[in-house]
């Protein structure tokens, strides 16, 4: 791909995704992102990038987007909009007033940029759900790819794929839907898939480490845990969620048993890639979060905790040796961390901008 390609982020939250293409890849004239917090990240990382924080919908955000990307001539646009739209169609009084809300299709807010602009590479990447969500367009309900069909395919060639970051060279199983629209002159290759690296391969060198406790290592502390989670996931192995013990199982203050899914209060284990890491991947509790802990002398097992940043970074392809904010909680850096694309798999894509997908798979 050329060197430094201008680009313009959409819905950039605090530029997680972005980590590994400002360097080399692209060179990120202006973004913007609604939440003050996340727009602060996103300048702390990418000082030379100028943030815009503010509402899209509001026509003098979205105008001065516009404005910068054409003075720039920026040539991608980059967008990972709020998974909003209808699962389905119904009439219920809900869905009116949800259906009046442009803020709730915001992905129409992205539309009105690319149509206002002259991109020669678009790329919008969410969950999987989100290309299954329909949106209002001229006066009915369709599917984004049906809405970029009808708009755009005369100027661009448009090809939607839902790639998972375990095929990628990333520990970790996070399916994520690309959608990619470049001009029908130009190229853009989809990465090959790479050997799969299991959690052992990627965060087995650290050491085991008890809640509470730090190693000293950088970001490899883990989380203080409730003592009774602690008690039922010391007796439950890899794979295993401490749901289904029958004697140390996990209780409330008052002894009673706490009733949940298969997958909550549930170890990983070590010869897969980790599962996906979501926004609450800071709570004991919540789908698929506690390490998978060593087998000791006395039959239980160690580390009853969550994976700690390091960890979560290292699965994440997030570099370990990472800044944040002063003013960043765990649970903040954890929450822009679930709702981010892993850096790696955006470099994947990005780097194949300019490359014939025949060439690439020869």
């Amino acid at each position: 791909m050329p060197k430094k390609m201008k680009a313009i982020s959409l819905f950039s939250s605090a530029g997680i995704g972005e980590l590994r293409v400002h360097k080399d890849k692209v060179a990120v004239i202006a973004a913007n992102e609604l939440v003050k917090q996340r727009a602060d990240c996103y300048s702390f990382f990418y000082p030379e990038t100028r943030m815009i924080c503010g509402d899209i919908t509001d026509n003098e955000i979205k105008n001065e987007v516009i404005n910068i990307a054409n003075e720039s001539k920026a040539e991608l646009l980059i967008a990972t909009p709020p998974c909003q739209g209808l699962s389905t169609l119904g009439k219920n009084k809900g869905q009116q007033q949800y259906e009046k809300d442009r803020r709730n299709f915001l992905i129409l807010e992205a539309l009105d940029v690319i149509d206002a602009c002259d991109f020669n590479y678009v790329l919008i990447e969410n969950v999987p759900k989100f290309i299954e969500m329909l949106f209002p367009y001229e006066d009915s309900y369709y599917t984004l790819e049906q809405i970029l069909r009808s708009k755009y395919s005369e100027i661009y060639n448009i090809e939607i794929k839902v790639l998972n970051a375990k095929d990628y060279g990333i520990a970790q199983s996070r399916p994520r839907a690309i959608i990619k629209m470049w001009k029908k002159d130009l190229h853009w290759a989809w990465p090959q898939p790479e050997k799969e690296i299991t959690l052992k391969e990627a965060i087995g060198h650290l050491p085991s480490l008890e809640p509470g406790e730090d190693s000293g290592i950088k970001w490899h502390f883990a989380k203080p845990q409730n003592e009774r989670a602690v008690l039922a996931m010391r007796h439950t192995a890899p794979g295993k969620s401490a749901i289904a013990n029958e004697v140390y199982y996990p209780k409330k203050e008052d002894g009673t048993r706490i009733k949940g899914f298969h997958n909550t209060f549930k170890r990983m284990v070590w010869d897969q890639p980790c599962p996906a890491r979501t926004t609450y991947c800071g709570s004991i509790s919540s789908h698929n979060n506690v390490h998978p802990g060593y087998l000791q002398d006395d039959g239980t097992y160690s580390d009853p905790r969550v994976l700690t940043l390091l960890e979560t970074f290292i699965v994440s392809s997030i570099p370990e040796d990472i800044d944040f904010p002063e003013s960043s909680t765990d649970t903040f850096i954890r929450t822009i961390i679930g709702e981010a694309i892993p850096p790696h798999l955006m470099e994947r894509i990005i780097e194949l901008i300019g490359v014939e997908e025949n060439a690439h798979n020869g």
